[in-house]
């Protein structure tokens, strides 16, 4: 490992659009990581990223960044279907990959990647920063300490107040980069869901429809760069009145997914994406009581029921505040416990509270409910990874024993 003068992991990072916002926080010179080298082939995006991180190598061409001998480690932060192909072409360089969620958008191409990982020996971490989140810690400590007892059912709505922003004027939009938001933004909460549960989904079945973006005729021309003000947090309402869409949109902006989990447990996710509340709600439900955040974010509360039957009761018998942490790289202050996490394995390797086993049946479940949905609702099998991989990862990515077999 070459660490800069500082003794910083030196940083390269592949694409400076939405997500940047993780190579800045990665950005801490003198405090144990810089960026050293950056690709994007926006010539806007360079130009900022020159700005933002001064001295580093900015280029057009990933492979002179992957290439770079002040490179430790490689973060993927492009569209979601080029994380395969740049990932393993890392991994087989021997540099320590972070990929941003979802892991990609087939599941074949997400197990290429863990392959290669597998193969080559070289360190995979994927970006699944809600795990760090604070509303989501406070959770899975509830359930650790059997405050609602094992739990039996999940359920969880995603309002998408700033979706008509976020997904409909961009890649995002059209299935050949996404496959469906059912993984571009579900994969979060399909991760969660299933840490939350300790289990991951086996069978689905889902309901989605593109019921109000793909009516809005005011749409931009192939080739022409979104508008200045695609996005801003009080305008754009109520969803009609946005402007500027991608030209393509043939993804859905409502789904409804029924999984059922390899240990039983039963969950359901909702999401949408014309609401004008942006957060999301988890209700868990265990055999001894029940749990369910109001607010995801500082402010917010997990409530917990476990005392009596009754009929509805706001008060319930425990009230926890979601924590208030800074939130220097947004997602509640998660980003920076990533990135803390992140360069921690690059460096001593170890296991890691997210796991490239679960983001890959994050993704594995979003595939099948797509499938599902756009055939009708019907039911589909999610397959498993293979149980070496599976292994390898959960030891830590270590080599397995010569009496392992499957790979």
């Amino acid at each position: 490992m070459t660490d800069t003068p500082a003794g910083d992991l030196g940083l390269g990072v592949l694409g400076y659009g939405l997500r940047g916002s993780i190579a800045r926080t990665a950005h801490r010179p003198g405090a144990g990581s810089r960026v050293t080298a950056l690709a994007d082939h926006d010539a806007a995006a360079r130009t900022e990223a020159a700005l933002a991180f001064p001295g580093a190598l900015v280029s057009t061409d990933h492979a002179k960044v992957i290439g770079d001998p002040d490179v430790d480690a490689i973060l993927v932060l492009t569209p979601d279907h080029t994380h395969a192909a740049l990932a393993c072409e890392a991994l087989k360089a021997g540099k320590p990959v972070f990929v941003e969620k979802p892991l990609d958008i087939t599941i074949e191409r997400c197990d290429e990647i863990l392959r290669t990982a597998y193969e080559t020996g070289t360190r995979l971490y994927v970006g699944h920063n809600m795990r760090h989140m604070p509303v989501v810690r406070l959770m899975r400590d509830i359930i650790a300490r059997g405050e609602i007892g094992e739990v039996k059912t999940v359920w969880v709505r995603h309002f998408v107040g700033y979706g008509g922003d976020w997904y409909f004027k961009d890649w995002h939009a059209e299935r050949r980069y996404t496959t469906s938001l059912l993984l571009q933004k579900a994969a979060h909460d399909i991760d969660v869901l299933h840490w939350l549960a300790h289990g991951y989904t086996r069978q689905v079945q889902a309901f989605g429809d593109l019921m109000v973006y793909g009516d809005n005729p005011h749409r931009r021309e192939p080739g022409e760069p979104k508008h200045d003000d695609w996005y801003t947090r009080d305008g754009h309402w109520p969803p009609h009145t946005q402007r500027g869409l991608n030209p393509v949109i043939d993804i859905e902006d409502v789904s409804m997914v029924n999984m059922r989990l390899d240990n039983g447990v039963l969950a359901a996710y909702q999401q949408c994406h014309f609401t004008p509340d942006y957060w999301r709600n988890y209700t868990v439900i265990g055999d001894a009581g029940r749990l369910e955040n109001f607010g995801d974010g500082p402010g917010g509360v997990v409530k917990v029921w476990n005392s009596r039957r009754s009929t509805y009761r706001a008060e319930a018998d425990a009230a926890y505040p979601v924590p208030d942490v800074q939130d220097e790289g947004r997602h509640g202050g998660a980003d920076p416990l990533l990135i803390d996490e992140f360069v921690r394995f690059v460096r001593d390797g170890g296991t890691t509270d997210t796991s490239p086993v679960a983001a890959r049946m994050a993704v594995a479940a979003g595939v099948r409910a797509t499938e599902s949905l756009r055939d009708g609702g019907t039911p589909r099998e999610v397959p498993p990874l293979d149980p070496g991989l599976t292994a390898y990862f959960e030891r830590g990515q270590t080599r397995p024993a010569p009496e392992e077999h499957g790979l």
